[in-house]
């Protein structure tokens, strides 16, 4: 695949429970190892709203400690600002709330968030066992897009 800008934006989604962990070290870190070896940059989209969000950043800084962080970033999206922020802050590599989703009613903000995250992303990665909530409209969507 030839990136216009040398940036790979990947975006991660996953369901707020989430009980695949074994799974998911199994199958997501030889990804990032590919991705990290063969992209020029790049950009990891993650969210902090689950079970899946937090257990895939642990892998992703996994994935960073073992390859190097030169030429990839882990990047937090919210949906709206958060109380432990300076904790995010610390944690990931950057931490952002796009634009488009700052001024959006909380009831809505993370499906936008979610939407804005698919439309960035070069390549979607997901886990998705039910065909209910954010996670599965999120694939939905980038379905539409052939972004899967």
């Amino acid at each position: 695949m030839i990136w216009t800008d040398n940036t790979c934006r990947v975006a991660l989604f996953g369901h707020r429970h989430f009980d695949g962990h074994l799974m998911l070290d199994e199958k997501l870190f030889p990804i990032l190892k590919n991705l990290i070896y063969s992209e020029g940059f790049v950009e990891i989209y993650i969210g902090r709203d689950g079970e899946f969000d937090i257990y895939a950043a642990t892998v992703i800084k996994r994935a960073q400690k073992a390859f190097g962080k030169e030429n990839n970033e882990l990047i937090c999206v919210l949906p709206y600002n958060k109380r432990d922020i300076e904790y995010l802050e610390e944690y990931y590599d950057s931490v952002i709330i796009p634009g488009c989703v700052s001024k959006s009613h909380p009831k809505s903000a993370i499906t936008r968030r979610n939407k804005w995250m698919v439309e960035q992303a070069d390549l979607v990665i997901c886990y998705v066992t039910s065909n209910t909530g954010g996670a599965y409209t999120a694939i939905k969507y980038a379905k539409v897009l052939k972004k899967g």
